[in-house]
């Protein structure tokens, strides 16, 4: 039976013309079989065909639909099936598979390569389910894709070179997966406007091609990435990097001084890592930063007056840090206001850390004082 699924399939795939004497006797084998119920002549245009055959078999290779979504997807007309979106292509009056969104459905199964025949949809939102497996090269044919949500899933493998190859995407979102391995340099040059890569399994260093990214929206945390945060920041026209977000990796070595040239950075979190050193003087050119977590790290130094006079700055955490001194102007925030902490460094009578603790860190070349620079570099030369 299943050889003549796809043997069906794949004759109903070839012999698409509606003038083809062929299909009849296609259809009628096929329909005597109970395999496939439709022919290309019940549909209006080659598109749908195609989307029919594509939700077809991903409709087959579903292993679970506990809210029988996939009750609806049954006959000719595509445009009925729950979590399908048509519309005319532009310029025309050919009706196509627009989009697909099948958000928080809890489906179980994989994404089979005959999803690309979907070459007209704009969005592709998956997230929140059971899908296992790999993305099928074939998303690669997606030349109309702009959105590609694919969140909260159980998808495995390294990252999705085949989502680098789809001319317009703009939206990534890979979050709480459980990819594996590096991450592409071409990624970040690809010009995407948001890239959602957290909680993942991904490893080795952050390409050095982040600092020429044009997304506003990079989040890279809960990986096992390791190395230093790259120095390329600022390379862009536009540094139009709204938030940057780090958290939870392996990252050594110090925080850039190039960090200061992102100005339109609002959000920098790279806690729970291993960065040392001194923080850059640069930070304080972040004219826009409200959130900057620096917590549980080994940096050490100064605070200084810059950082917290920050304007729109509402959340500032180093705890967990080996800071030895703090300024005035940072003594007079609210430090008991949840959104500024500074406990557990070595800043006598502010949560302190043991003595011990703080000795070996202080000692270290790392945390000598240096000087204030008389003016500081906010955009590259």
């Amino acid at each position: 039976m299943q050889n003549r699924w796809f043997l069906c399939l794949l004759l109903h795939t070839l012999f698409t013309q509606p003038s083809s004497n062929l299909i009849e006797a296609v259809s009628k084998i096929c329909r005597d079989e109970h395999i496939i119920t439709q022919s290309p002549l019940d549909f209006s245009n080659s598109k749908l065909y195609n989307a029919h055959t594509a939700l077809q078999a991903w409709k087959s290779s579903i292993t679970s639909d506990p809210s029988k979504i996939l009750d609806t997807w049954v006959g000719p007309n595509v445009c009925d099936y729950k979590g399908v979106f048509c519309s005319k292509l532009p310029g025309t009056f050919t009706v196509a598979v627009a989009g697909i969104d099948l958000k928080d459905a809890s489906l179980e199964g994989t994404i089979p390569k005959e999803l690309s025949l979907l070459s007209d949809i704009s969005f592709f939102h998956l997230n929140s389910n059971k899908f296992i497996g790999t993305v099928p090269d074939s998303f690669k044919d997606l030349q109309s894709l702009s959105e590609l949500d694919l969140s909260n899933n159980n998808l495995s493998g390294p990252f999705p070179s085949a989502t680098l190859l789809i001319p317009n995407l703009n939206y990534l979102d890979l979050r709480f997966n459980n990819f594996v391995g590096p991450i592409p340099e071409f990624l970040f040059t690809k010009g995407l406007d948001a890239i959602f890569l957290n909680d993942n399994m991904f490893d080795d260093h952050i390409p050095d091609s982040i600092g020429y990214s044009t997304a506003s929206v990079i989040t890279l945390a809960n990986n096992k990435l390791t190395g230093r945060i790259p120095s390329t920041f600022g390379y862009t026209v536009s540094s139009g990097i709204h938030q940057i977000l780090l958290m939870n990796n392996k990252l050594t070595g110090r925080i850039p001084e190039e960090i200061g040239f992102l100005t339109q950075l609002e959000v920098f979190d790279v806690s729970h890592n291993a960065l040392s050193g001194q923080l850059p003087a640069s930070i304080s050119c972040l004219s826009r930063i409200e959130v900057l977590n620096l917590g549980h790290n080994r940096l050490c130094g100064v605070i200084p007056d810059l950082f917290c006079s920050l304007k729109f700055l509402t959340n500032l955490t180093v705890s967990f840090n080996f800071f030895y001194e703090i300024t005035q102007g940072c003594k007079k925030l609210p430090s008991k206001n949840l959104g500024f902490d500074f406990s557990t460094n070595c800043i006598s009578g502010i949560g302190e850390r043991p003595q011990h603790e703080c000795t070996n860190i202080l000692d270290s070349v790392d945390c000598l004082r240096l000087p204030t620079p008389r003016s500081l570099p906010c955009k590259r030369n």
